[in-house]
């Protein structure tokens, strides 16, 4: 059996169609299906606007800069995540501030985000770790009372939902937030190779994120009344823009969005299921009122009680043909963020405890039933 790796794209004979079908059309960026894209994800997330970028950090950085986060700003955010998540604040000269997460998942606490507001915190920014939705209602009444505006970093959570006042709120809506942010990298729920998207509700901040993706340049009826050809850099912007190839990838790939996350959560309550009777090992539960879209399988082991280290276990896994991760190395802990704000993993102690359990195992459609079996037997023959 070939090596099982703890996530991959699923691409059909349709999403190969549909790209050769823009590789030899008149337009391979700048074309029609960037705009189908950002249609698409905003009538599927129900929300007004959409913009694509070219990949998650840069949908995370053109957020910061269009609410206009700048030096001497904070922004609060869950030192479980990406590095992309508190780099994109760097990049505008503003300071992240880490929050714990909380005991029952490892979303950021709303808790430890009251402890951390202060008059030059500027944004939070929840993560929606795993897909599993964070407490946004709580969130949105922080922001508000603080006068702060609220980013979702749904990089890992596009189809996620969770019930409010009696309906299902979609990540993506912006319900509780001013915008959310998703990645489409290979491993997450639908892929565009690389890319990300921004979605709003504001038209404001739509207009901003369209001039900052391209340079900072607008191009529209008054600017036409001047010739064709002209145009006008109002800010500075950067290229962000999404090819017309990942477009048509990301645009057939939501098509398939639904049966995708079924598979996934399928698997995820067979993995459940497996391990329920082990002493040293846990799933991550899904909170009551919340619907993951399973974009990872982490497990909590006990490596002190099985006697092994987490590093050995995952060689050994490895020598096995099953692939793991570790998701995440908390940001603090990073050599740079060390250096420049000299954080203590003591103050910590939740994030310090998940980390220190934390593996990710295979998780994505098209693993079969046989290779499920593999993974589940692997495990149990090392830890039992």
């Amino acid at each position: 059996m070939a090596f099982i790796p703890y996530g991959h794209q699923v691409i059909g004979d349709d999403d190969l169609q549909i790209v050769r079908a823009v590789l030899k059309s008149d337009y391979l960026t700048q074309g029609p299906y960037v705009r189908k894209f950002e249609e698409a994800v905003a009538k599927y997330c129900g929300v007004k606007y959409a913009v694509a970028v070219s990949s998650g950090t840069a949908a995370l950085h053109l957020a910061y800069l269009a609410l206009g986060v700048n030096k001497g700003d904070e922004a609060i955010t869950s030192p479980i995540t990406f590095l992309a998540t508190s780099n994109a604040a760097l990049y505008v000269g503003a300071k992240p501030v880490f929050a714990d997460i909380g005991f029952s998942f490892p979303n950021i606490s709303v808790c430890e985000i009251k402890k951390k507001i202060s008059k030059r915190t500027k944004v939070i920014l929840p993560v929606h770790f795993s897909g599993h939705p964070c407490a946004m209602d709580e969130i949105h009444v922080i922001a508000k009372t603080n006068k702060c505006f609220v980013v979702e970093d749904a990089c890992h959570a596009l189809g996620s939902k969770y019930y409010h006042n009696g309906q299902w709120v979609t990540i993506g809506s912006c319900r509780h937030s001013d915008m959310c942010v998703f990645s489409f990298h290979p491993v997450k729920t639908i892929t565009s190779g690389e890319g990300g998207m921004i979605t709003t509700n504001n038209k404001k901040l739509y207009g901003r994120l369209l001039k900052l993706r391209c340079h900072g340049m607008e191009k529209n009826k008054s600017t036409e009344k001047k010739g064709p050809w002209y145009y006008e850099m109002k800010t500075l912007g950067y290229n962000y823009r999404m090819s017309d190839m990942q477009a048509a990838l990301g645009f057939n790939q939501l098509k398939k969005i639904s049966r995708f996350i079924a598979q996934r959560r399928l698997i995820l309550a067979g993995y459940n299921e497996a391990f329920s009777d082990q002493e040293n090992i846990s799933v991550l539960p899904e909170l009551e009122g919340c619907f993951n879209a399973a974009h990872l399988c982490v497990l909590l082991i006990d490596f002190k009680n099985i006697g092994q280290s987490r590093k050995d276990f995952m060689l050994d896994l490895r020598s096995r043909g099953v692939g793991t991760q570790v998701h995440y190395i908390p940001v603090y802990r990073q050599p740079y963020y060390k250096k420049l704000f000299n954080l203590d993993p003591n103050d910590f102690p939740r994030s310090e405890m998940y980390y220190s359990r934390c593996v990710s195992i295979p998780l994505f459609p098209t693993l079969n039933q046989k290779e499920i079996k593999k993974v589940i037997t692997s495990i149990k023959d090392m830890v039992s």
